[in-house]
This record gives C-alpha cells, sequence and structure tokens, in this order.
C-alpha cells in the first residue's frame, strides 16, 4: 500500500509552520491549528455566516433535497472485488460513520443484496471514545483475508494502521499496529511488511513524508526494525510498490524526489538487495503484464534501443526490467495533441488503458499482434462516447472485471465482465436511479481563447433552448493543476437544486490539468503559473461575451489547488464576478512551503524563497491573492470554506485571507469545519450541510429566484 501522495497533500495536524525569513504577517497567529485565540476567531466567523445563510429562503429546500440525494437507500454501493467477494464502505443515517461490509457478485445486482458485516466504525468510535473515520484497507494476494486497515482521527490524511483479520471479523491479536502518522505499508509475505512511518527524529522528510523504509517482521519492535532504503531530508518521501500476478512479482522502492520526479529500485526479497531501475524521473509506472513494467512518459525518452531510439511524451510504454539498470523499451500506445493515457491496468491476461479523446473518456483493451508481439491492438469498449467510463476493479488474481459509466446527464451504472472469455462482453449490473429529470437539460462543448492564443474547452449544462441574453445564474468550475483532468460526472445535488431551477454549470479544462497529457500539465508549472488563471478568465469573458451569463451573474468555485485558482482571478479580475466559493484553499503563496505539506508543492508552483532564482519569488507574488488583496479594491462577497481538521492544505490560508478581507472592509462569508480533513466534511452530514449552504450562497449571490421564475 503506496504512501498516499495526494495533489494538495497531507501532513500531520500538529506539524505547525516554521518560521519564515520573510517580514512579519499580521494574521500570522492564525496559522496555530488549535489555538484557542484562532479558534475563538473561527467560530465567530462561523457563527456569523450560518446566522446568514440558513436563514436565506433557498436554504430549508436545497438542505431537504440534498439530504434525499445523500443519504437514498437506492445509491449504489462502490465495490472492490477479491477473492470471490465485493467489498464495499457504506455510510447513511444509521451508520453515520459507516460500515466496512462485504457480498457477493450473485448478491450484489439485486435490489437489496445481502451483506455480512465486517467492522462497524460507528461502534468502534464509541467503544474506544475516538472520532474515528475509515480511510481504506490494503490485503494480502491472493486470499485478501490478512488487512491493513487505515483509521483517521476527524477525517485528516494521517491515519493508524492496524491488521485486522477478515476471517475472524475482528483486528488481529498482537497484529500489525503503527500510531498515527503518514505512513505507506504493503505486504511482503504473511508475517512481514515493507514499511516506511513516522517515528519521530530524522524519519520523515521535510514535506512531513517517510524518509526511511524498513523490513518489520511480526512479533517486533517497529523502531529496530532494519532500514533497507532511505532517502534525503530534502526529497518528498520515500515509499514502496509491489505489483503481482500467479507469474510474476516485482517489489519497487521509490525515492519522491519532488511531486513530479522519483527514481526506483527494484529489491530482491532473497538477497534484501536493490538495483536502479533507469527509467525517465518523471515516468508513472502503471502496472505489471507479461512481466515487463508498463509505464506512462511525461518526456521523450532517448532509450538503448537500436529499432526504437526515442519513445515520445505521453505515451504509454512497456519495459522488460530483467536488467533494471539497461532496460529495453517498447512502444504500446502514442497520445497525440487532444488525446491523452490516464492510467493502463492489467487483470490476469487482459490490459485496459483508459483514455481521453478531447475531454471524453474511452476505455481500450490492448492485445498483442499474434504476428509481432512487439505491436499492440486496441480495441474500443462499447461506452458511451459523451463522458467517464471507469475501471473501477480489478485484481490478477480473479475473472471478474467492474467498470462503470456516467456523465453530465447519465447516473452511473456497473457493468461486469468475466475475464476468462475470449470475447470481453459488458453486462450492466447495477443503475443509479435519476436524482433529477434530466430530459430538458442539454450539454454542450465549447472553446475560448486565452491571453496567448490557446484554445480552452469547456462544457456547458443548461436547459434546452437557452436565450443568450445574459441573464442566467451560472457556475464556473475549474481547477487546473498537478495533471489532473476535470471530465464528465453526474451530481444528483447539482442537477435537482441549481440546473432544475434553471442554473447553468460550467466546466473549464485549463491548463495545469492532465486534460491533453503533460504538455498541457507543464505549460502552466512554476513561472509559467499564469497561464492557468489566463485560461480561466478567458472561459468566464466567453460565457459572457456569448450571453449565456453576465458579470452580474457568474460566480465561480474551486476547491484546494482550484481554490488558489479563484482566489487568483478574483484578485485579477473582480469585475467578472459576482459570486465565489473558495473550498479549502491556499491563497498566501509566499508562506505555503511552510505550511504543513507545503514544501511538497514546489514542483508545482515552484519555491519563493529560493535565493538562486529570485525571479520565482516574482512571478509567485504576482498572483499570490493574500498578497495582492487591496484595501482599494472592490471584490465579490466572497465565501470561504475550510476545515480545522485539514492535514493537507493549511486552513491558514483562508483564515488569513477572511482577516486580511476584515481588516479592509470586505464583506464575506466563512465557514470552517472543525474536523472534516481536506473534504471539509467527515460524515455525510457534514457534507450535507456544507453542500447546502454553498448552492444557497450561489442562489442569494446570483439571484437564482429570477431564473426559477421564468
Amino acid at each position: 500500500m503506496k504512501t498516499q501522495i495526494l495533489p494538495i497533500l497531507l501532513v500531520t495536524l500538529t506539524s505547525l509552520s516554521c518560521a519564515s525569513t520573510k517580514p512579519n504577517d499580521p494574521h500570522q497567529w492564525l496559522e496555530e491549528i488549535q489555538g484557542e485565540r484562532p479558534l475563538n476567531w473561527v467560530r465567530t466567523q462561523n457563527s456569523r455566516t450560518l446566522s446568514e445563510l440558513e436563514k436565506l429562503p433557498y436554504y430549508g429546500t436545497f438542505e431537504s433535497e440534498i439530504r434525499k440525494i445523500v443519504l437514498a437507500t437506492d445509491r449504489i454501493p462502490t465495490v472492490t472485488y477479491r477473492a470471490g467477494w465485493l467489498y464495499n464502505f457504506w455510510q447513511d443515517p444509521q451508520h453515520v460513520r459507516g460500515i466496512w461490509r462485504r457480498t457477493t457478485l450473485t448478491e450484489y445486482p439485486k435490489t437489496n443484496p445481502k451483506w455480512e458485516l465486517l467492522l462497524d466504525i460507528d461502534q468502534l468510535a464509541t467503544q474506544e471514545k475516538d472520532n474515528w473515520v475509515y480511510h481504506g484497507v490494503g490485503c494480502l494476494a491472493p486470499k485478501f483475508e490478512r488487512c491493513l486497515l487505515n483509521l483517521s482521527r476527524g477525517g485528516k490524511d494521517a491515519s493508524v494502521i492496524r491488521e485486522f483479520d477478515i476471517s475472524t471479523k475482528s483486528f488481529t491479536p498482537n497484529g500489525f499496529v503503527v500510531p498515527e502518522g503518514k505512513h505507506g505499508a504493503d505486504w511482503l509475505n504473511a508475517d512481514t511488511l515493507i514499511i516506511g512511518a513516522d517515528l519521530g527524529g530524522d524519519s520523515l522528510t521535510t514535506s512531513g513524508y517517510p524518509r526511511l523504509l524498513r523490513i518489520w517482521k511480526r512479533g517486533t519492535p517497529l523502531k529496530d526494525a532494519p532500514i533497507i532504503f532511505e532517502g534525503t531530508t530534502t526529497d518528498m518521501s520515500v515509499s514502496s510498490t509491489i505489483l503481482e500476478n500467479p507469474k510474476d512479482r516485482v517489489v519497487l522502492l521509490e525515492r519522491r524526489i519532488s511531486f513530479f520526479e522519483a527514481e526506483y529500485w527494484v529489491y530482491d526479497e532473497k538477497t534484501n538487495t536493490k538495483t536502479r531501475f533507469n527509467i525517465p524521473k518523471d515516468a508513472h509506472i502503471e502496472t505489471l503484464f507479461h512481466n515487463n513494467l508498463f509505464i506512462r512518459l511525461d518526456s521523450d525518452w532517448k532509450t538503448t534501443n537500436t529499432t526504437l531510439p526515442t519513445l515520445s511524451k505521453g505515451a504509454l510504454v512497456e519495459v522488460n526490467f530483467a536488467q533494471p539498470e539497461t532496460p529495453t523499451a517498447n512502444l504500446v500506445m502514442s497520445a497525440s495533441e487532444r488525446f491523452s493515457i490516464e492510467y493502463a491496468s492489467s487483470q490476469g491476461s487482459r490490459l485496459f488503458v483508459k483514455a481521453l479523446d478531447h475531454v471524453k473518456g474511452q476505455i481500450f483493451e490492448l492485445t498483442q499482434n499474434p504476428k509481432d508481439p512487439r505491436n499492440w491492438i486496441a480495441k474500443k469498449l462499447p461506452f458511451p462516447t459523451a463522458g467517464a467510463p471507469e475501471l473501477t476493479s480489478s485484481d490478477a488474481f480473479s475473472d471478474v472485471l467492474l467498470f462503470d459509466y456516467q456523465d453530465f446527464l447519465t447516473p452511473m451504472s456497473v457493468f461486469s465482465a468475466a475475464n476468462n472469455k475470449a470475447d470481453l462482453r459488458l453486462k450492466k449490473i447495477k443503475t443509479l436511479p435519476p436524482r433529477f429529470d434530466a430530459s430538458p437539460l442539454e450539454v454542450e462543448q465549447f472553446e475560448s481563447t486565452s491571453k496567448d492564443g490557446t484554445k480552452i474547452p469547456y462544457f456547458l449544462l443548461h436547459k434546452k433552448g437557452l436565450k443568450h441574453d445574459g441573464t442566467h445564474p451560472t457556475i464556473l468550475y475549474g481547477y487546473g493543476g498537478f495533471q489532473i483532468s476535470e471530465t464528465p460526472y453526474y451530481s444528483g445535488a447539482r442537477g435537482k437544486v441549481w440546473l432544475s431551477n434553471g442554473g447553468v454549470f460550467a466546466l473549464a479544462n485549463i491548463r495545469g490539468g492532465g486534460e491533453f497529457g503533460p504538455a498541457w500539465h507543464q505549460a502552466a508549472l512554476k513561472k509559467n503559473r499564469q497561464k492557468a488563471y489566463d485560461d480561466f478568465i478567458s472561459v468566464a469573458e466567453h460565457l459572457i461575451q456569448t450571453k449565456v451569463t453576465s458579470p452580474e451573474k457568474l460566480g465561480i468555485m474551486g476547491g484546494s489547488n482550484g481554490g488558489l485558482l479563484v482566489g487568483a482571478v478574483t484578485m485579477q479580475r473582480p469585475e467578472l464576478f459576482k459570486g465565489v466559493v473558495c473550498q479549502v484553499p491556499l491563497l498566501d503563496m509566499l508562506r505555503f512551503p511552510y505550511l504543513l505539506a507545503g514544501a511538497s508543492w514546489m514542483g508545482e508552483y515552484g519555491n519563493p524563497d529560493d535565493a538562486t532564482d529570485p525571479a520565482m519569488r516574482e512571478a509567485i507574488l504576482k498572483y499570490s491573492p493574500y498578497q495582492n488583496l487591496k484595501k482599494d479594491g472592490h471584490y465579490p462577497h466572497v465565501f470561504f470554506v475550510t476545515s480545522t481538521g485539514d492535514d493537507r492544505v493549511h486552513p491558514g490560508h483562508a483564515r488569513k485571507m477572511a482577516a486580511k478581507m476584515l481588516e479592509y472592509g470586505h464583506p464575506f462569508y466563512y465557514f470552517e469545519n472543525i474536523e472534516g480533513g481536506h473534504g471539509a466534511a467527515a460524515n455525510l452530514e457534514q457534507l450535507i450541510k456544507r453542500t447546502s449552504l454553498e448552492y444557497s450562497y450561489f442562489a442569494k449571490m446570483l439571484d437564482l429566484r429570477t431564473a426559477a421564475a421564468k
């Protein structure tokens, strides 16, 4: 189970900011996450915001509708197939924290499947008097009965690891237990883990992730486990990955130098030795198939092959790692300007690739040409071309494949396929009932032109026959970072309370994301960050120019890196927007390396305090929202949403920005969930409240009632 390295990442709640050498910030006291004075400030702002937003005429109706959707009993349980069982984590009004359970493939398609309860998180939290939140599980192949269960306090990314025995439905007596931290652990065998853990001292990097990997034998103290691999203090992290199938197995040790660069070693368990795997530092290892590793390239690779000397950026290639120091490579699938490869996954005798064609998802099955095994043939699976199909569950030890499909107006359906059949045939086994009437609605895809002439695609959802008169309340959403793609997805809440009432929704595919492969992402890195903001502004301007909406009717929304996005463009072009929902954001970009895991994001944003490159600080300073807020500026009534328990993005970003707006006399709303982690909600009730507040805010600011009355 690889250490979780997430976009806008995690660190422990107790890791507070280090001292900055820059001029004193009068609001820096708000960075003390659990301090009494900062929390009193938070409670004051929360009380003021809730007293206004919860009294809006929309709030009660929206909350009721969203509650029905979030707590509906006919939701599709998301499952993972392992060794004949389908595993699911489920939350509902009776199980607020959730239950971990399993069923069979025969039962699952039924309206009311029979589930076998494995663990009740609500009951566990009550018994242990701890605020447990389920954070996933990693189990030992091929039986998948011995598991490492991750439990978070209050929704933080940092978690406790406990060994769980599925056969007895209980925690293993004297089993593996790791205290709270940002850990990563894999099963080497039934009695041995390879683990990176927070053991204090120099066991962590400056980003707050494991610096050391150990081999931990059952029954021995973790602190005495021998170290087999280590990185430097300034690295991002070290971790392990074990890829295996019934015939092959490879153990990889990873030294992640920065967010987008890593070095890999192949580890020999028998000899306890490791050999450097010479692949590009920015390559993504996807899967193990036919004893080759399949990797996705973020840069051109000049290989040692005489017949294929250069492999292109964005391509999927297979690499023979029998001789890791001098691997041979072969092209499997190419990318193009508007066709990108998202991931590859294998199961038994089949290899699958998820790709995006003009930001719409496709899944291909790849097979080798019998006459020339070095040539691969791609066959597209028969999913609709308007949305986002996914390979949701596959492992090399079973003969079952599970897929799902959804788009903006089509609820998710689950499909199964028997891997042991010569012809892969998809069978729909479960469908989510519609949460809103999609028949009056339609989806269009347009392009705006950014400042440098680049064409920027975006999706537009609205009622059919939309009059281009500039009167439509419109929410524009964006992210634009970390090579993450924004693709079509079904949202019952958005459809029910926004689109059905005449609102419009736009999803921008700006640079910094991964919609068109690594080049699309790299175009907005570091000193070029402004390009992502120019792209987003161009979409907003296009919506106004085409009279879909107007500045008085346009709202923007983004979370995490997207919170930075909407914060930056609000400072740069406040006249374009009437409403802004800024979720769990980065906002002080001169302080971000010192707040929680900020050091790990310098591969994306650059280092504002790099003495060897002072131009980087100047580039960051030009867009950093906190530094660009002006006392005499005129801004929308921004709504900041964050979480005290967020151990990825420090809540101090939102706190300080709001405090500075308060100092300057600018209006704002502020809501900080006292727990909830980076998602700003630790359970379904908190999710309902946050979502209801956000849509109520937009209804107020963009005057949704006017549109709904037409």
